[in-house]
């Protein structure tokens, strides 16, 4: 992948239908190029369908990912909850490779009191597991835990790099408005670059060729991200980040979550390259 690509979290909201084909022939449409296919609600996709997926996506020359559901809490109290999210993270990594996508992106655990490093340990651990289970599949899926919006939420972007250098196959979601509206700051070019900087150092230049980047407007309070927004409704100097990707000359793919999904995307990709 020789540069970075911008797209949709979902089928655009002008695709036919929602369905991830007709929004994959939509993104081509408009002249993006990636999407990344919403398995929130729960993996509702059959083999056959998926490769359906795969081959529109191929001939109309558009790059996927996958989301995961949002029920899954690796530090969960309840063994029968880890395990369960566990096999959603799998059946994502499953039916994302039949879908030909090359990251799948999910929101690994809450606190929910414990110490963060007791919380890394039990992330670290069970991940393992489900790493483990995709290597004997020869599922190559990059598995991407996203930095989250919240202090509850396990998710800093120290955590996600540590996940990174310890388990392969393990990639960082980079969300910046998540970043953003979680710590309260992180929104220079200076902070842009220097998060930047962070994983280069940590992962080397090839996490930095092969990034997955969420970007929106976002709404934040005490207790972090409130809910996301249109880039040009909310404080996120996103010109500055773009500006910051280029210099790095990150490439891969920035899904767009903004409420206003492919005008954002739009507006994200011509001002990157206009830049």
């Amino acid at each position: 992948m020789e540069k970075l690509l911008f797209g949709t979290a979902g089928a655009p909201h002008s695709s036919r239908t929602q369905s991830s084909i007709d929004g994959i022939k939509r993104i081509a449409e408009l002249g993006l190029g990636c999407l990344e296919i919403e398995f929130v609600r729960g993996v509702k996709m059959g083999e056959a369908g998926a490769r359906l997926v795969a081959k529109t996506a191929q001939s109309e020359g558009v790059k996927l990912s996958a989301h995961a559901p949002y029920f899954i809490n690796l530090n969960a109290r309840e063994p029968e909850k880890i395990t369960a999210s566990q096999e959603r993270i799998l059946q994502t990594a499953r039916i994302g490779a039949f879908c030909g996508a090359e990251s799948i992106i999910f929101h690994a655990a809450y606190y929910l009191g414990d110490p963060p490093e007791k919380t890394y340990q039990t992330v670290k651990e069970k991940l393992a597991e489900v790493m483990n289970q995709l290597k004997k599949e020869n599922n190559r899926v990059w598995v991407r835990p996203e930095v989250m919006g919240k202090p509850s939420q396990f998710g800093t972007i120290e955590e996600i790099l540590n996940l990174c250098t310890e388990l392969e196959g393990v990639g960082i979601g980079m969300d910046f408005a998540h970043w953003h509206a979680r710590s309260g700051e992180s929104n220079s070019y200076l902070e842009f670059a220097s998060i930047l900087e962070q994983i280069k150092q940590e992962l080397g230049d090839e996490a930095l060729d092969n990034m997955h980047i969420h970007v929106s407007g976002i709404a934040y309070g005490k207790k972090g991200e409130i809910k996301h927004l249109n880039l040009k409704e909310s404080d996120l100097q996103y010109i500055e980040l773009l500006r910051a990707l280029k210099d790095y000359e990150v490439k891969g793919i920035a899904i767009c979550e903004s409420p206003n999904l492919e005008g954002d995307a739009l507006l994200l990709q011509e001002t990157y390259n206009n830049l």
